[in-house]
Formats: structure tokens, C-alpha cells, sequence
């Protein structure tokens, strides 16, 4: 744990002489209302950095890339393009299962929106998801595994995964904790299934922040009058709400399926 808390401490202490003239630069305050452009542009900087000091930490303790999950052999390719399918084919029913109650309505005529965002979108999620992955999936809970079970170290990083979000939006991210949580405990159970691998961990994530992306971009889904919040989810993130959770569940299920029946590891 204290590897895992001195690892924040310099990636914070990297980047806040950075932010600073970048949060006067885009006009942000602490305490307002973050835009996503804002948010891409703090991601940008502050993402980068963390490979590098798990490079760095990695060259110190005589390890590799491999040792945190990204072993960049074709296995890792082909599973993160599995991953990728199930997290896009996850949310799909999702959407179709709230359209069939009348929650939202799916707007096909926005359909054409989709082809000149699809590849900066995905190029988008994919980078943001092999760098969440490595860093809370591969890294931190590697160092967390070193003192405790495989599970309780699933269970503290994927609290901190979720706790971390606040940083951007703490009002609108405060709702989704419980699924920010335990979507980190799905991609860790992803990794277990993937023999150690971060590919179908990446792939699920970037299938999840792909199709949203998507969805939000191009407008493909409009709420109808029946506001149930609880359901669709709070400001209108899935992680906040049933719908939300029920996606991550039906995704845990699948993969448990495969493993424990069909024996499959990636």
C-alpha cells in the first residue's frame, strides 16, 4: 500500500505544476462545473505521465511491462478486440432494454453522425483505457497483491479507482461510485480471465468509453417524459443508475461463463 500511495503522490506532485497554468489557460476553477473539452485537455497532461514512472519503477525493481499486464504479444490483440466487442455488445442491450420500457428513444436518423467521430473516438477511448488499465488494473493492484489476497487487492483498487474520479465532476461523480467501483472489480476479474493479461480488461473499457462517446456525440438516444433516474441513471450516466449495474453484472456473468464452463483463457 505504500508503494501504491507514494506512486500517486509523485504522479499528482508531476503534474499539478502543469495544470496550473493549464486550469488558467482553459478558464477552470476548483468547485466548477468541468466541460469535457476542459477534461480532455487535463487528461492529455496528466495521463502520459504515468507510464513513465512505471517505466521508470519498472527499470528500479528489474521488471516488465509483461510483469503489469501488457505483455504486447498478438494474444493481447485478439482479446482486447473480444473485450471490445462484448463491452460495445453489453451496452447495446442496455439501450434496447430501456427503449422496449419507453425510457429513452433511440434516434436512427442520427446514425449518419457516427462516421466522421468513429475513429477519433475510438483512438480516444483506447488510449484512456490502456492507460487506466495499466495504471489501476496492472500497477497498483500488483503492488496491492503484494500484501494482501488477490481479491481484497481487487476490492482496494477498484475503491480507488472510483475515489480518484471525483477529482473532475465530485457532484456528478458521486453517484456512480458504486458503479465506477464495480466496474473496476469486472476488468479485474477480466485480467484473471485473460491469465494475467491487461487485453480484455483494455478492450471492455475501450468498448464502454467507445460506445458512450458515440451515443453522447452523435445524439443517438433522447430521455422520454418517464424520468426514472433510478433506472436510466442520475444526470443520465448509466453507471448511475440499475440499468447501469445490470450491464456490469450481465458482462461479470459472461465471463465467469466462459471461464468456468468453456474453459476459456485468452
Amino acid at each position: 500500500m505504500f508503494q501504491v500511495i507514494i506512486f500517486l503522490i509523485i504522479w499528482g506532485a508531476i503534474w499539478l505544476p502543469i495544470a496550473i497554468p493549464i486550469a488558467l489557460i482553459i478558464d477552470w476553477q476548483p468547485g466548477k462545473s468541468i466541460s469535457i473539452k476542459q477534461k480532455l485537455i487535463f487528461l492529455a497532461s496528466l495521463y502520459p505521465i504515468a507510464p513513465v514512472i512505471i517505466w521508470l519503477v519498472t527499470k528500479i525493481e528489474n521488471t516488465s511491462w509483461a510483469y503489469y499486464g501488457l505483455n504486447w504479444q498478438p494474444s493481447i490483440f485478439l482479446s482486447s478486440t473480444i473485450g471490445f466487442g462484448l463491452g460495445i455488445i453489453s451496452l447495446t442491450i442496455i439501450f434496447i432494454l430501456e427503449s422496449f420500457l419507453s425510457l429513452i428513444k433511440l434516434e436512427w436518423s442520427n446514425t449518419r453522425r457516427l462516421l466522421p467521430i468513429t475513429l477519433p473516438v475510438l483512438i480516444l477511448g483506447l488510449g484512456i483505457a490502456i492507460i487506466e488499465e495499466l495504471v489501476f488494473r496492472g500497477f497498483i493492484f500488483n503492488q496491492l497483491e503484494i500484501d494482501y489476497t488477490y481479491w481484497l487487492a481487487a476490492i482496494i483498487s477498484s475503491l480507488i479507482f472510483a475515489v480518484l474520479h471525483l477529482i473532475w465532476s465530485p457532484k456528478e461523480t458521486l453517484p456512480q461510485l458504486p458503479g465506477l467501483w464495480l466496474m473496476g472489480i469486472v476488468l479485474v476479474g477480466a485480467r484473471l480471465i485473460d491469465n494475467g493479461n491487461l487485453g480484455l480488461a483494455i478492450g471492455l473499457h475501450t468498448g464502454w468509453i467507445f460506445s458512450l462517446s458515440c451515443v453522447d456525440s452523435a445524439e443517438l438516444i433522447t430521455y422520454t417524459e418517464k424520468k426514472q433516474t433510478w433506472l436510466t441513471g442520475i444526470n443520465q450516466q448509466p453507471l448511475a443508475g440499475v440499468a447501469g449495474i445490470f450491464g456490469l453484472l450481465i458482462t461479470a456473468i459472461v465471463l465467469w461463463l466462459f471461464n468456468h464452463f468453456l474453459g476459456i483463457y485468452l
